[in-house]
């Protein structure tokens, strides 16, 4: 099938998106709500996600920034930035409201199987996300956690991708040594910047004694509204949103990447390893024999049955608790100190206005009648 390609104007011109016979993909409406339900007019007005306040960054210091919905949309109409603000929410499902998005899609069938959900919604790291971006925003180059796979289904908009073997090394992945003094590695700088140098230093060590390069890899596409992505584990991948764009994306473990996360997840999720193997036990004894054989061949021991990690994590516990306990503190003196101060300004209004009583009062009986001695 012919590809027309037609450039995006959010992107100067160095970014291309696809169209197939001279018409951007649409997927199937009769298959998922999404498709009517998140089209961008609509999610500005839908009055259960209109309201609510989804993750669309950080800032320097590492706090979440949310915004409503609705005030996003208009950010995302009118905004300029070099590099927008990217709604990446995970945590919708907890809001009363907007959790409705379940309702609006369905995990494809190639990647039902999620073990992790065994240990249940509550306990699981975050695993889904709801996507809406701007023209220009995107993800970083990066991994996933925990060695999880992932897809990525694009509702409406276009997406530029680039993913990269397991075997390229990091420092070539994140472009180092190729980055200038002043240079950020941001999606759109990334694509349209570092990548492209990337690809001409690969070019340029072919046939050299350039180990770092020797064997590079990479693979881009776009993608388009209707398409889903599958995202290996292990494998870098960054994202560029060429057009206004919403979607959805999960991560899973399958049988397929059950030994890299068993083996990421016993040591980044101590305790809940423990649940997900008992459950492996009672519903995948398989598995649940792998995990126990993939222990005893790393010599690894599990957090309930290792005394001095159940120490450290008590002691870490405990110190945790004492920083609440003294922020608690440290709040309440605060607020006691204002209620005072207040009250103190309160007290000295309240003397300014008896005195000037007292004076009126001293006034006018100077000439009613004799001088009140206290006065």
């Amino acid at each position: 099938m012919e590809e027309e390609k037609k450039e995006c104007d959010c992107t100067g011109g160095s970014i291309h998106q696809t169209y197939r016979n001279g018409q951007q993909q649409q997927p199937n409406e009769g298959e998922w709500p999404a498709v009517r339900r998140w089209a961008l007019d609509a999610i500005a007005t839908d009055p259960q996600l209109s309201e609510r306040p989804l993750k669309c960054g950080e800032d320097d210091d590492g706090y979440t920034i949310r915004m409503k919905l609705r005030h996003f949309m208009e950010y995302l109409r009118h905004n300029r930035d070099d590099s927008p603000l990217y709604i990446f929410d995970a945590t919708f499902d907890e809001d009363k409201h907007a959790k409705r998005i379940l309702e609006d899609y369905t995990v494809p069938q190639y990647f039902d199987e999620d073990l992790l959900g065994l240990v249940g919604e509550r306990r699981r790291p975050p695993h889904r996300w709801f996507l809406v971006g701007p023209c220009r925003s995107g993800t970083t180059v990066h991994i996933d956690p925990l060695a999880t796979s992932a897809w990525n289904t694009l509702v409406h908009g276009a997406k530029r991708w680039v993913l990269f073997p397991p075997h390229v090394p990091k420092s070539v992945v994140k472009g180092r040594k190729l980055i200038l003094p002043g240079e950020d590695d941001e999606a759109i700088h990334y694509f349209t910047t570092i990548l492209p140098r990337m690809k001409r230093r690969a070019a340029a060590a072919r046939g050299t004694e350039d180990d770092l390069y020797a064997n590079f890899e990479c693979y881009e596409f776009t993608q388009f509204a209707g398409e889903t992505v599958f995202v290996p584990h292990g494998w870098w991948h960054a994202v560029l949103n060429v057009t206004h764009t919403v979607g959805i994306t999960q991560n899973f473990c399958s049988r397929r990447n059950f030994d890299e996360v068993w083996a990421q997840t016993r040591s980044g999720r101590k305790k809940m390893s423990c649940s997900w193997l008992r459950r492996l036990g009672e519903r995948y004894p398989d598995l649940a024999r792998r995990a126990v054989e993939l222990n005893r061949r790393d010599g690894f021991i599990m957090w309930e049955d290792d005394p001095i990690e159940q120490g450290k994590w008590r002691r870490k516990k405990a110190e945790k608790e004492r920083k609440k306990k003294e922020k608690r503190e440290r709040k309440k003196k605060e607020e006691s100190k204002a209620k005072k101060k207040q009250s103190s300004k309160k007290e000295k209004w309240g003397e300014h206005r008896t005195t000037e009583r007292r004076e009126g009062e001293c006034d006018g009986d100077v000439v009613m009648r004799e001088v009140s001695p206290d006065c």
